[in-house]
């Protein structure tokens, strides 16, 4: 896009221009291996970067289509199908999901999140569609558990992304495990997305691989996600890095890669993609379930997912040790932002939508400004219940300052938009 064009949609070229060097520089501090940002307006691309290496050891470069493991950036994606069944009466929010999952009927809670495994009381009541949805589910994650019951998750489910169980022996292993919290009392971070996806493979009769890859990624044009990656594109696929504090630089972390699709597909984090695809996805939000030749869902089910669902009472209680939801809500698969000053996972200006991945991805749609933001990198940080303000900031971690510059570096080059 020319000059007079980027102007045109609004921005200042010269303050876009500032963008690659003012990311190149976490590259060349070796804080960052590489990053692919993509901006656009009114669908419109406005900036794009590929800055540094997909591989450090290679020298292979960053390019505009690098494959990227997106980790929770997966989450809106088996929540949009899940809207689409719901949309054609197939399920419904209030719907019990041991009507699909009997593995997950008739569950115990934990007294105490952190408590012994055997201290525990029968659920109040089932787990629902809504429950998967906004993660009130009280399913947990490992990795957000304390007490005996992360090690207990850990035992019974394995590797949250890879793993060689189908979906019906994960589920019934899940199945052996007690809730964190009670169905509907509050948000609690765990694998309530893997088990919805699950659940819309067997309301479809197919796996949700088959049903994204039909009902997603091919009317949108995603033909670079899947949760598998053939032999003839890993050469696309950025590496993954962590900051070795003993060595001082970054070192390769490297996940075992399946040599065939996998059974088990993790529909809350198991997904591979590139800043265009996931372009065409966000765009999709953004024009109220429109897309090119076509609709995926109604606008009064996009305005449904963009609308918070948690109480007043859910809202005082962290995420991750962050107050997240005193400046953002959660709908259906994604949050919302409200208060963008200080917040650790939106910007600009309020009503932005977003969910971000564990390895630094991130994107946001605002539709206030009709803006498109994705940012991608692979970088690795510790995580645990307290861990969210490093993952968000970069508090701990260099590299992921990098985020906060580009978010606001766009709005700085914004010139006749809104933003707090």
């Amino acid at each position: 896009m020319t000059m007079d064009a980027i102007r045109a949609r609004g921005f200042d070229a010269t303050k876009l221009a500032a963008l690659g060097p003012a990311l190149q520089a976490f590259v060349d501090r070796g804080e960052l291996a590489g990053v692919v940002t993509l901006t656009s307006r009114g669908g419109e691309i406005v900036q794009a970067e590929a800055i540094g290496w997909c591989d450090l050891e290679t020298k292979a470069p960053m390019r505009s289509d690098t494959l990227f493991r997106i980790a929770s950036m997966t989450k809106p994606v088996t929540s949009v199908a899940a809207l689409m069944l719901l949309e054609e009466g197939r399920i419904a929010l209030d719907d019990p999901i041991s009507r699909w999952i009997p593995e997950l009927a008739n569950l115990s809670v934990l007294r105490d999140a952190a408590r012994p495994l055997d201290d525990t009381v029968p659920a109040q009541r089932a787990i629902t569609i809504e429950d998967l949805l906004t993660h009130r589910s009280g399913i947990a994650y490992a990795f957000f558990s304390e007490g005996p019951l992360k090690p207990a998750y850990e035992r019974a489910l394995g590797d949250p992304a890879m793993n060689r169980s189908t979906p019906d022996e994960w589920l019934a292993a899940l199945g052996t495990l007690p809730l964190a919290y009670q169905p509907g009392e509050r948000f609690h971070y765990g694998h309530s997305t893997d088990v919805l996806g699950f659940l819309i493979g067997r309301v479809a009769g197919k796996p949700l691989r088959q049903v994204l890859q039909e009902r997603i990624f091919a009317p949108l044009g995603m033909a670079d996600t899947d949760f598998w990656l053939p032999h003839d594109k890993r050469s696309r696929l950025a590496s993954l890095y962590r900051y070795d504090e003993a060595a001082g630089r970054l070192a390769k972390v490297e996940p075992v890669m399946y040599d065939a699709p996998p059974a088990y597909t993790p529909g809350g984090g198991g997904l591979i993609s590139s800043a265009p695809d996931y372009h065409r996805f966000t765009r999709m939000l953004l024009d109220d379930g429109a897309c090119e030749g076509g609709r995926l869902l109604r606008p009064e089910t996009v305005r449904l997912m963009r609308t918070n669902r948690l109480t007043d009472a859910q809202r005082q209680v962290p995420f991750a040790g962050m107050p997240l939801w005193q400046k953002s809500g959660f709908g259906l698969g994604l949050s919302i932002a409200e208060d963008v000053i200080d917040n650790p996972y939106a910007c600009g200006a309020p009503g932005a939508i977003t969910w971000p991945g564990i390895f630094g991805t991130w994107w946001q749609a605002d539709p206030v400004n009709d803006l498109i933001m994705i940012y991608l990198i692979q970088h690795q940080v510790p995580v645990s219940a307290g861990s969210g303000a490093t993952i968000a900031t970069g508090r701990g971690a260099a590299g992921r300052r990098a985020l906060p510059m580009y978010q606001r570096g766009i709005y700085d080059a914004l010139v006749d938009g809104s933003r707090a």
